[in-house]
């Protein structure tokens, strides 16, 4: 994209967050929320802050860096507990889990800006976002949560390179969806199982690898790294069979590589018909 064109969206993002009062925006540590966040603290000042979730979808080293970027820039954040975890309809995972979650999400946000006199609420949907399915908008669109970067227009190459500028340290970390992204819709999902996953991918980061998802599958992890990671893994057998046997302390029974490698939403792409043609097993 031309360098005009970005700051036209730009500068509509800025006019957009300039016409607010006070605003509290849902804010992860990813690049998108993260973005929303710095301009929404460099437009409103002190009438900015942020919120994030503590859940046990959230990986710790998620948090932490979400932290981190925070007291970087001196920015607000508000911690809160949500509970979306523990809720049957949440937990027997259907397509609109996310919808549930966003939902518990908005709910405790709104008590916070009613307690605090806050009329607006933000969160960090992108305009890429219009064109996938995202039960997430839905809850957002029931508690009137605004979308500016998705109002001005901007995709997840345009937030990137945003970020870049603004010199926030998220700017090129891997996408991070919720820990609960790693199941099969329909597969329930158990506090203990979100702490199982997280573990084994807080493992492989130990690792140095940096685009990663495990895959949960029952007994079965199924790994995904970033396209270029993969040489260093096909190249390395004692790699592969020291991880198998990490993972497998952590519960699973098997452990596959997916020679594909990461691609946002695969946990539903996979057939029966075909695992043996995608993957390869590593145990």
């Amino acid at each position: 994209m031309s360098s005009s064109k970005l700051q036209a969206k730009e500068s509509k993002l800025v006019n957009q967050l300039s016409n607010l009062d006070r605003l509290l925006v849902a804010y992860s540590g990813g690049v998108d929320s993260s973005v929303l966040a710095y301009y929404a603290c460099k437009v409103l000042g002190a009438k900015a802050k942020l919120v994030i979730a503590i859940s046990p979808s959230l990986a710790a080293d998620e948090l932490e860096a979400a932290r981190n970027q925070a007291r970087q820039f001196g920015w607000h954040l508000l911690e809160i507990v949500t509970d979306e975890v523990s809720k049957p309809e949440y937990q027997r995972n259907d397509t609109m889990r996310c919808y549930f979650c966003k939902s518990a999400l908005f709910e405790e946000i709104e008590k916070i800006a009613e307690q605090q006199g806050v009329q607006y609420l933000a969160y960090g949907a992108i305009y890429d976002d219009l064109s996938d399915f995202r039960p997430g908008a839905k809850a957002a669109h029931e508690h009137k949560v605004l979308t500016p970067l998705q109002a001005a227009e901007l995709t997840k190459d345009d937030v990137r390179l945003l970020a870049r500028q603004a010199g926030l340290p998220s700017w090129d970390r891997p996408q991070a969806a919720c820990l609960a992204s790693r199941f099969q819709t329909y597969e329930p999902i158990s506090v203990e199982l979100l702490g199982q996953v997280e573990k084994a991918e807080h493992y492989l980061h130990t690792l140095g690898f940096k685009q990663v998802r495990v895959r949960h599958h029952r007994d079965l992890a199924r790994l995904e790294f970033g396209v270029d990671e993969l040489p260093r893994l096909t190249a390395d057998v004692q790699l592969l069979k020291q991880i198998a046997c990490e993972l497998k302390k952590l519960g699973y029974t098997y452990v596959v590589l997916d020679m594909e490698g990461y691609r946002q939403g695969s946990a539903n792409q996979i057939k029966a018909d075909e695992k043996k043609q995608v993957w390869t097993a590593i145990s």
